[in-house]
C-alpha cells in the first residue's frame, strides 16, 4: 500500500497539448482618422521574428509567441503569464486597402496601419470660376 496520492482539480492539467493551445488575447487601442485606422496591441516579450500577421478574406489575424531569454545557468521561478501565445482577430470593413497594411513593433507594442481606400476618403472639390 502506498501513501502517495495525487489530487487534481478541474483547473489543472498536465496535458502538453492543452498548454500549447492556451492563448492570451492582447489588449488593443483602435484609432481612426480620415486616412487610416491604427491598431495598437500590447505584446510584451514578443520579438518581431516571432510575430505572424496575416489577412485572409476580410479577417486580420495577429499571432505571436513570447519568449524571455534567460542568462545561462538561470531559470525562471515565476512568470506572470500563464500562456506565452498571443492571438487576436479582427473583421475588416470594405473601406480598408489590405494591400497597404503596414506593421511596426517597438518596446512590446505592435502598431498596425490600415489605410482606407483612396476612393472612399473625403476629398475637397475645387470650383472653377467661369
Amino acid at each position: 500500500m502506498s501513501d502517495n496520492k495525487t489530487v487534481t482539480t478541474g483547473k489543472e492539467t498536465t496535458d502538453p497539448r492543452a498548454e500549447a493551445t492556451r492563448t492570451i488575447r492582447p489588449a488593443v487601442d483602435i484609432i481612426e482618422d480620415t486616412s487610416e485606422i491604427q491598431i495598437r496591441a500590447d505584446l510584451p516579450g514578443v520579438a518581431p521574428e516571432r510575430l505572424d500577421i496575416h489577412v485572409e478574406g476580410n479577417t486580420l489575424t495577429i499571432e505571436g509567441q513570447a519568449r524571455i531569454d534567460m542568462p545561462e545557468g538561470m531559470e525562471a521561478l515565476h512568470a506572470d503569464l500563464a500562456a506565452s501565445r498571443f492571438r487576436r482577430s479582427f473583421t475588416l470593413s470594405g473601406e480598408i486597402d489590405t494591400a497597404g497594411i503596414r506593421a511596426e513593433m517597438r518596446n512590446g507594442e505592435l502598431t498596425l496601419h490600415l489605410p482606407k481606400r483612396s476612393e472612399l476618403q473625403p476629398r475637397k472639390i475645387e470650383v472653377a470660376a467661369g
